[in-house]
């Protein structure tokens, strides 16, 4: 018990640490004391002290905190449903980039940006919608030709057929990119990986997509560490191995979608930290996902700081950090599997 307690005491510090840390720095510093009066007057509905400078406040809640909010969710989201797909498909390079799953969004989103998609009665989530449909088919597709490929679906088969699909669903964005006019900075920045000037809005629309997804996969966390052993072994523990994966790679789908959808394509967050979170506190998912959304929120709002002050002024897109640091790791892992065989 005190071995749990500690993990998430753990955990929860490097959480809050890197949302204070990415609130305070930047081109105008801001004390951790004034932000903590700030947000604790927005959350308790409390009068902001008189002491506290105006230009804090609009600092503080109007363009760090909903950036760092953002750059948290997308974290954890990414995080749980890599932590899912590799419990899932017991391998520790699966995750949402690799499958596909994040070039199947990125094709709903930019077409939904290029040919200005609005559904009616979905609105400001029609783009986080057709993201996690076009997610959602992709990874149905890409385990329907890995089946065909090989009938046993070993999971070298699996991710395999993810990176082709990947590769040429990254070409099918390319040419929606050539063929975009006025509107191609506007999809070139979002394609890149970015959660700067976003705004509430933009957390409006990820928060009920990782409340769903999330919580569809944390009651699955049991079922998880049965089909990590294996699925036969699975089915004589009594699991529906076919209906729970199904709900395993659909709220994967969303969450990923979801995610694509306000942030763009950032990779390697689902591959990097389950496999860290795993490392450091064990393979039972009954911890490892919640305590990947934790760990996950915290490297995105740190991945995003480190784009926007490593280079002050100009910015950086955040795939490219996560790509700098997950390249390595994804190679690591895969000498390691090399190794051991």
């Amino acid at each position: 018990m005190k071995s749990n307690l500690m993990k998430y005491t753990l955990s929860s510090a490097f959480l809050i640490s890197a949302m204070l840390l990415a609130i305070s720095a930047g081109s105008v510093s801001v004390p951790i004391s004034e932000i903590i009066k700030i947000i604790g007057s927005e959350v308790f509905y409390l009068p902001i002290d008189n002491n506290v400078d105006s230009m804090y406040v609009s600092i503080v809640y109007d363009i760090r905190l909903p950036r760092v909010i953002l750059a948290g969710f997308v974290g954890a989201s990414l995080a749980i449903a890599g932590a899912a797909f590799q419990g899932l498909l017991r391998n520790p390079l699966a995750d949402p980039y690799i499958l596909g799953v994040s070039s199947g969004a990125s094709v709903g989103a930019v077409s939904t940006l290029f040919f200005n998609i609005s559904i009616p009665f979905l609105g400001m989530y029609t783009l986080p919608f057709l993201s996690i449909l076009t997610a959602l088919a992709t990874i149905m597709i890409v385990l329907f030709f890995a089946k065909k490929i090989d009938k046993t679906m070993r999971v070298e088969s699996i991710i395999l057929t993810g990176v082709i699909f990947s590769s040429f669903l990254g070409s099918a964005v390319s040419l929606i990119i050539a063929l975009t006019g006025e509107e191609l900075q506007q999809i070139m920045g979002w394609l890149l990986g970015s959660v700067s000037m976003r705004g509430w809005r933009y957390v409006g629309i990820i928060l009920p997509f990782l409340l769903v997804g999330g919580l569809l996969l944390l009651i699955n966390t049991r079922e998880l560490n049965a089909m990590s052993l294996g699925e036969d072994r699975a089915q004589h523990l009594g699991v529906d191995v076919g209906k729970r994966k199904m709900l395993i790679l659909m709220s994967g789908s969303i969450l990923t979608g979801a995610a694509v959808a306000v942030s763009g394509t950032i990779g390697f967050v689902g591959l990097v930290i389950p496999h860290l979170t795993r490392k450091l506190w064990g393979p039972d998912h009954i911890y490892l996902l919640p305590l990947s959304i934790i760990t996950g929120a915290g490297f995105l709002i740190l991945t995003d700081l480190l784009s926007r002050t490593i280079i002050s002024p100009q910015v950086l897109p955040v795939g490219v950090i996560t790509a700098l640091v997950g390249a390595p790791v994804f190679a690591m892992i895969l000498v390691r599997q090399r190794k051991r065989r």
